[in-house]
C-alpha cells in the first residue's frame, strides 16, 4: 500500500478520510509524528485545525485549560461543523468547560462508580448469553448487529429507563448523528435525526417526571426537579450523550477486539489458556485499536504553542488518540499486538484530565464480559473473510475507529482440554 509521503498530503489523508487511510491508518500518522507532529490541516468542514499526534503532546493537550471544550465559545466554528441543529443535544458535559462540566459531571458520577458498575456484571452476563443464544453456530453471522451493539446498547438504555420496543430506533436516530458528513443530503438526515431524538428524550423526560422509576434518567429528573442542576436543555443533552457515548463507543470497541483476537491467533490461544488475561486483553485493544480515534474537538481559547508550532486563537485542535497509542516513545514494539503488554495501561484511549471518560469502568466491564463469553462458548470462532480484507468505517475526519461489519462463523466445540471459561 503506497501512503502519502510528504506531511500535507499525510494531512489531507487524515482530514478526508481517504480509502487507503481508513484501511490502515497507522503508517500515517506514523509518518506525522517524524515529520509534522503538530500539523495544520483544513478537514471538509473548512475550518483550520491542528493535528496533535505524538503521545507526550496528546496527553498535555488532553489536560491544557487554554484548549477548550466550551462549544459556545467557538459557536461559529462548531455551527460549521455540525449545523444549527446540534446545539440542542451538545449542551452538555463533553462540550464545556469548569465550573459547568464540573458540575455537570459530578451529576453523572454517581450513576458510574466502581461499586454500581460492579452491580451491572450479572445483567450484563445475560445479555451476552442472550444475545448468542440466538446467533446461528456454524454459520455466518455478523456479530456488530447480533452482538457488538445490542449489548451496551441494552445496558446504557436499561440505565436510563429506555424502554425496549423503544431502543432500536433510538439507535437508528444515533447511528445517522455519529455519520456526520458535510453535503446537503448528509446535512438534512444529519437535523432530522438530531430533531427526532431532541423530541424523544424530551418526551421520555416528560414520562420520568410523572412515572420515575430507579433508573439514570428519573435520577436526573430528580435532581433537577429538587435543586434546580441542570437546565431543561442540560438535561436532554445530557441524556443524549450518555445514550450515543454509553454504547457507540462500546460497540466499536468489542468488534476491535474481536477482529484483532482473530487477526492473531497465537494471542487469543494466550487468553484462552488463561482467562485471568481479559483485563489485560481489554487494554491492549483500547492501546493498539480503540475505537475513538480522534478526541471531540477543543479550540484554542488563546494563541498556544505546541512542540514550536503556534496554534493561534480560535483555531481547532484535534487530538489523535490512535496516533498517541501507536508512539514509540511511549509503548514499545507499538505496532505488536501483545495480550500480556504491560505498558498497555498507560493508553489515551478514554482521554486524560478533567474529561476522561465518566463511563470508562462501565466500557471495560462490558468489553470483557462480552470476549470473555464470546470464545468461552466458541473458543473456535473464525472469521468468514481474512482479517486483512476487514471492511472499516469509512467516515470523512474520522472520530471512530470501528469496522463496518464484522462476520463470523461461530463453533462450540470445546477446545482439547475443555478450557472454555469465561471472565
Amino acid at each position: 500500500m503506497t501512503h502519502a509521503a510528504t506531511p500535507g498530503d499525510s494531512a489531507a489523508a487524515v482530514a478526508e478520510g481517504r480509502p487507503e487511510f481508513r484501511v490502515d491508518p497507522h503508517p500515517v500518522y506514523a509518518a506525522l509524528r517524524q515529520a509534522a507532529p503538530v500539523c495544520p490541516m483544513r478537514p471538509p468542514h473548512g475550518v483550520e485545525t491542528y493535528l496533535i499526534t505524538r503521545y507526550d503532546d496528546a496527553r498535555a493537550a488532553l489536560a491544557d485549560p487554554r484548549l477548550s471544550k466550551d462549544m459556545y465559545g467557538a459557536m461559529d466554528a462548531y455551527q460549521r461543523i455540525f449545523g444549527d441543529s446540534s446545539v440542542a443535544l451538545d449542551d452538555n458535559m463533553l462540550f464545556s468547560d469548569p465550573p459547568k462540566h464540573t458540575r455537570l459531571r459530578r451529576i453523572v458520577n454517581s450513576a458510574f462508580t466502581p461499586r454500581r458498575v460492579a452491580a451491572l456484571r450479572p445483567r450484563i452476563q445475560r445479555i451476552a448469553d442472550e444475545l448468542l443464544d440466538r446467533c446461528p453456530a456454524r454459520e455466518p453471522v455478523d456479530l456488530l448487529p447480533r452482538f457488538a451493539f445490542p449489548l451496551p446498547l441494552n445496558v446504557i438504555c436499561e440505565l436510563l429507563g429506555v424502554p425496549e420496543s423503544e431502543r432500536e430506533q433510538a439507535r437508528h436516530w444515533s447511528a445517522t448523528v455519529a455519520q456526520t458528513g458535510f453535503g446537503p443530503e448528509a446535512r438534512k438526515a444529519l437535523e432530522e435525526a438530531e430533531g427526532a431524538l431532541r423530541d424523544y428524550l424530551v418526551e421520555l423526560v416528560a414520562r420520568k417526571r410523572a412515572h420515575p422509576g430507579e433508573d439514570l434518567m428519573s435520577a436526573l429528573v430528580r435532581a433537577q426537579d429538587e435543586g434546580g442542576a441542570l437546565t431543561d436543555h442540560e438535561l436532554v443533552s445530557t441524556a443524549w450523550v450518555l445514550l450515543f457515548a454509553g454504547h457507540k463507543t462500546t460497540a466499536y470497541l468489542i468488534g476491535n477486539a474481536v477482529h484483532h483476537l482473530l487477526a492473531h491467533p497465537d494471542q487469543s490461544a494466550a487468553v484462552l489458556r488463561d482467562p485471568e488475561l481479559w483485563p489485560r486483553a481489554v487494554e491492549e485493544v483500547l492501546r493498539f485499536e480503540g475505537s475513538v480515534e480522534n478526541a471531540t474537538f477543543r479550540y484554542a481559547a488563546e494563541d498556544v504553542e505546541i512542540r514550536g508550532t503556534l496554534v493561534p486563537k480560535g483555531a481547532l485542535v484535534q487530538i489523535a488518540l490512535a496516533s498517541a497509542n501507536r508512539d514509540p516513545a511511549a509503548f514499545g514494539e507499538p505496532d505488536r499486538f501483545a495480550v500480556t503488554r504491560a505498558d498497555a495501561g498507560s493508553h489515551l484511549a478514554f482521554g486524560h484530565g478533567p474529561h476522561y471518560c465518566v463511563g470508562a469502568p462501565l466500557a471495560r466491564l462490558e468489553t470483557r464480559i462480552a470476549l470473555a463469553t464470546l470464545f468461552g462458548r466458541f473458543p473456535h470462532v473464525a472469521p468468514v473473510t481474512p482479517p486483512q480484507e476487514a471492511r472499516w468505517l469509512a467516515v470523512p475526519f474520522p472520530a471512530f475507529r470501528g469496522l463496518a461489519e464484522l462476520p463470523v462463523t461461530l463453533d462450540p466445540s470445546p477446545l482439547p482440554d475443555d478450557r472454555n471459561s469465561r471472565d
